[in-house]
């Protein structure tokens, strides 16, 4: 006689079959004393199921220590190797032009996965999933940047979920370009070993209006800024949706950033590893005067 699972059936009326009890989980079908043509119905997934779906893929990114790994940015940024990497992808890597560059503007790249979305959280809708303030972030940033979409992922992924947030069809603002994992590369530090990053260079060696002196990456893996850490700033993860979606403001605050450096003649030069303590120029130069004209 097969047990009752409680994720595998769901009892039309079981309250009434064993006094005002639930059935234990354990319990058996001959115990419930139905009557003769009682239906049971079945709902949701088998043990089995749920168990698969609760391992990781086979394919998910090695999972490394991010703290400290700038310590070997300024030694892996330059070397010819990896340089020559990227010349491939500049030369080989086809991108799809969503929408056309703007002149003058800067350059925003963007990453997907706990930067803009908490992709390993389950939810009936997207918009459940979608970071805080995504919208209001992206049309704010869309005045004064072109926007990049990059994920360590396919680009079938990339392409369904930007649809499935709303921003492949929003009205107020314009993706250029995806790219996907294909275009990312493979360096080896001594500390983590082989790992992947991604090279803005390649977006700079096709483009010749971006550079590092207008361009800024926001990811929440520094180790994807190794070949050009001078232009990314880590944006905190996006994770538990459902626990942190009313306290998450951090795409607000980061809009009210990239308004504030907008300015900034290189933004490679800028800490971005400490930007909420950034002052714009003209609150530098007011305090600058406050200061002087104060008492001697």
């Amino acid at each position: 006689m097969p047990f009752i699972k409680k994720r595998e059936f769901v009892q039309k009326g079981r309250n009434s079959l064993i006094s005002s009890k639930s059935p234990e989980d354990e319990c058996q079908l001959s115990s419930l004393k139905m009557k003769p043509g009682f239906k049971v119905m079945m709902m949701g997934s088998l043990e089995e199921d749920i168990a698969n779906a609760s391992v990781p893929p086979e394919d998910m990114p090695e999972v490394i220590n991010d703290l400290d790994i700038e310590d070997e940015e300024v030694a892996i940024e330059s070397k010819d190797v990896y340089l020559a990497k990227i010349d491939r992808r500049i030369r080989e890597y086809k991108i799809n032009m969503l929408n056309q560059p703007r002149p003058g503007k800067k350059l925003l790249v963007l990453d997907i996965d706990y930067t803009l979305f908490d992709h390993r959280s389950t939810a009936e809708t997207g918009y459940e999933l979608m970071r805080p303030f995504l919208h209001e972030f992206l049309t704010s940033a869309y005045q004064e940047y072109d926007i990049v979409i990059w994920s360590a992922t396919s680009m079938k992924w990339i392409e369904e979920k930007m649809k499935l947030l709303g921003v492949a069809t929003h009205n107020d603002y314009k993706v250029i370009f995806y790219l996907d994992s294909s275009a990312m590369i493979s360096i080896h530090t001594p500390k983590y070993g082989v790992v992947q990053v991604k090279p803005l260079g390649v977006i700079w060696g096709k483009f010749d209006q971006y550079t590092s002196r207008n361009t800024i990456m926001f990811d929440d893996i520094r180790r994807n800024f190794l070949m050009n850490p001078g232009n990314g700033l880590k944006i905190r993860p996006f994770k538990q949706a459902h626990l942190n979606r009313e306290k998450d403001s951090e795409l607000l605050r980061l809009a009210k950033y990239l308004k504030d450096i907008v300015c900034e003649e290189d933004l490679s030069s800028l800490d971005h590893k400490h930007w909420e303590r950034y002052k714009p120029k003209k609150k530098r130069r007011t305090e600058a005067r406050d200061k002087s004209s104060g008492p001697s």
